[in-house]
């Protein structure tokens, strides 16, 4: 479970203070995958963070009870100097995996082959897109946070495999996905929220969000 209890963040732009959330109080329960829709610039990314205890709230609390998964595309302790294989080591390493299962999940899915014994540092940007998300999925979480969706510089081959993984995870794991699309929650979602002026509003279905999303659009 994750709870924000009256979370406050804000940033200085240097002309204003932008609010992202303002005494903020929800909780995403194990069990309801829950997409949070904003439009672009308003704090999607910041909030993803912030449950996954990368940024820090101004006020306020909140509470981890899960394990909860880093954001995706983002792995702490990837090094790009390393190749695929040595990351894919060293994080199931690091997580107290089995190196040879997570190495194994990692190649198939990511399917870069020679790539994959090369630094990252030499990755377009759409295979450590993949690899980065290949990786997540191979680490067990019960709360996986997913910043837009699959990304577009994946390809439709490895959103097939990466997606058919996904609902196989839902089926024991809950899923946070914070968009500007209703439709990317659609597949996942089973409740949503809408973000305006700092102020986070949760209903019990994806379409009551919706609805205060396009209303207020």
């Amino acid at each position: 479970m994750i709870e924000f209890r009256n979370v406050s963040k804000s940033f200085w732009t240097g002309k204003t203070r932008k609010v992202i959330l303002d005494r903020a109080s929800f909780s995403i329960p194990l069990g309801q995958s829950t997409g949070i829709l904003a439009p672009n610039g308003t704090g999607k990314t910041t909030i993803i963070n912030m449950m996954a205890g990368l940024e820090k709230a101004d006020e306020g609390k909140i509470i981890r009870s899960s394990k909860i998964s880093f954001p995706l595309g983002v792995v702490s302790g990837v090094n790009a100097g390393q190749t695929g294989q040595e990351n894919a080591r060293y994080i199931a390493r690091l997580y107290g995996l089995d190196p040879d299962h997570v190495e194994a999940f990692v190649r198939y899915l990511v399917d870069i082959r020679e790539y994959f014994q090369m630094p990252m540092r030499t990755y377009s940007q759409g295979m450590k897109s993949r690899y980065m998300f290949a990786l997540m999925l191979s680490l067990e979480f019960d709360i996986y946070l997913i910043d837009e969706g699959l990304p577009s510089t994946m390809d439709a081959a490895f959103n097939r495999k990466a997606g058919a993984i996904l609902d196989e995870r839902l089926r024991r794991s809950t899923v946070v996905i914070v968009s500007h699309s209703p439709r990317i929650l659609e597949r996942y979602c089973t409740r949503a929220a809408v973000l305006r002026n700092g102020r986070l509003n949760m209903f019990d279905s994806l379409r009551e969000a919706k609805e205060m999303y396009d209303y207020a659009a």
